[in-house]
């Protein structure tokens, strides 16, 4: 009970810019918590939708490719499905790989939404608390001013200790932000990375029949 009664103490006490703060924090844990939520469901279902994804490739069955690509949610299935569109127009590699890395700049933007803001909501909260400090500040020498000058002492420290706490408070909300913007990042970037792994590999499986269809030709002619 103490410890709670201390943190409302410390909240009255850092002055009108403590709620501005505490509102930019606010926003920042939502995004946080909405952005994790997707990411780890945009992790999930590729992991689900290329187990369903491998077969048919293996089985060359494009059709079905096609036809699971438009059901499906999986940013991977866009990927794969771009590189099997192609797959009518042109056999060349770099031409499928292009269209495959088109589908990946398509889903990036969506992999990233609003993860940017938690950097700038960081910023603001810690200059917000500076600059409530500073005006707290000019207030409490203001006000020293016009003191008793016995009282001097006693009232500057008391306006300085809190005017500091928008400092702390803008500090305490830009850390946690900071923290969440790189762990999402590093979470998007794994989940672009599995998605070209997984592009490599179907082209990879194109380029290994390719071989095959090839070496069976010859075998046939020298037959």
């Amino acid at each position: 009970m103490d410890f709670y009664a201390s943190i409302v103490r410390f909240f009255q006490e850092g002055g009108p810019f403590m709620y501005p703060i505490a509102l930019v924090l606010a926003v920042g844990v939502a995004i946080s918590i909405e952005r994790w939520l997707f990411l780890a469901g945009a992790k999930i279902s590729n992991r689900k939708a290329f187990d369903k994804l491998l077969p048919l490739l293996q089985k060359k069955d494009y059709r079905t490719i096609l036809q699971f690509a438009q059901q499906s949610n999986a940013p991977i299935t866009r990927i794969i499905a771009a590189g099997v569109a192609k797959l009518p127009h042109t056999q060349r590699r770099d031409e499928i790989e292009y269209a495959m890395e088109e589908g990946v700049m398509e889903t990036l933007p969506r992999l990233e939404k609003r993860t940017q803001y938690l950097a700038t909501l960081a910023n603001i909260a810690t200059l917000m608390g500076l600059l409530g400090t500073i005006i707290g500040l000019i207030a409490a020498f203001t006000a020293v001013a016009n003191a008793d000058p016995s009282e001097k002492a006693s009232l500057l420290s008391q306006s300085i200790s809190v005017a500091m706490n928008t400092t702390a408070f803008g500090l305490i909300a830009a850390i946690p932000l900071l923290l969440s913007h790189a762990v999402l990042q590093t979470k998007t970037t794994e989940i672009v990375d599995s998605l070209e792994m997984a592009g490599v590999k179907f082209l990879n499986m194109l380029s290994e029949r390719k071989v095959v269809a090839s070496q069976s030709r010859v075998s046939d002619k020298s037959a």
